[in-house]
């Protein structure tokens, strides 16, 4: 379930950063946002438990990164 709402950001999130980049800045920092509290949450367990718990989050926020970026290099590259 939450895998899928990762994907489903990340889709909505290139969508949305091909058609108006600008505008995507905004819902990126958002979700980066959440994420990052997610980590830094998680990462506040002992030990290695700590380095676990955050994990999961630290790779959903690169992958949301990763697609809104992706969005914005390909508008880049279309000759309009």
């Amino acid at each position: 379930m939450l895998i899928a709402g990762v994907l489903a950001l990340c889709i909505v999130l290139a969508i949305l950063a091909f058609l108006a980049p600008r505008l995507s800045r905004h819902p990126q920092r958002g979700a980066s946002r959440a994420f990052g509290m997610g980590a830094r949450g998680g990462s506040k367990a002992p030990g290695k438990l700590g380095k676990w718990f955050a994990k999961p989050f630290q790779t959903s926020q690169k992958a949301v990164n990763r697609s809104a970026e992706g969005g914005r290099r390909g508008r880049g590259k279309l000759p309009l």
